[in-house]
């Protein structure tokens, strides 16, 4: 097990793939008008891609068209201190290929927002890195609360 100078476990590439299809929200990091922009997105792993539905005229859809975006996802428990986050680099598409279209739409990825979201956009992991944290120690761990008082 190897850690990072911080006492959090290094997590391998298979790992952080393997994190990242446990879960269906994430944050997108983008470029809005030369600023960084995040946004929740719910997503789906397909491969090593990160695929997300939007509408085509949004915001994320304009801004992420070729573009270096980063990807994030975690899960945490405050109670028992423990919890992972994994974070991709790479290069955002717009998928416009039919075939690779309804491939796509085949996948589990529903949105959660109202209203169409039939633009796809797929972050392919170029760079992946994550870490794990495991219950601090006893002396800094937080007080757990008693649910009977």
């Amino acid at each position: 097990m190897q850690l990072d100078s911080s006492g959090l476990v290094v997590l391998s590439r298979e790992e952080c793939l393997h994190l990242l299809a446990s879960t269906a929200i994430g944050r997108i990091v983008f470029t809005d008008r030369a600023l960084p922009a995040v946004q929740p997105v719910n997503f789906c792993l397909d491969g090593e891609s990160i695929v997300i539905r939007t509408a085509i005229g949004s915001k994320l859809a304009a801004a992420t068209r070729q573009a270096v975006v980063a990807f994030e996802a975690d899960e945490f428990d405050p109670e028992l201190r423990t919890g992972w986050s994994v974070t991709t680099v790479g290069h955002a598409r717009a998928v416009r290929d039919p075939a690779e279209l309804a491939r796509l739409a085949a996948l589990p990825l529903q949105p959660w927002a109202a209203g169409s979201r039939d633009h796809y956009i797929v972050v392919d992991a170029e760079q992946i890195s994550g870490r794990r944290i495991t219950e601090g120690p006893a002396s800094t761990a937080a007080p757990r609360r008693d649910p009977e008082r």
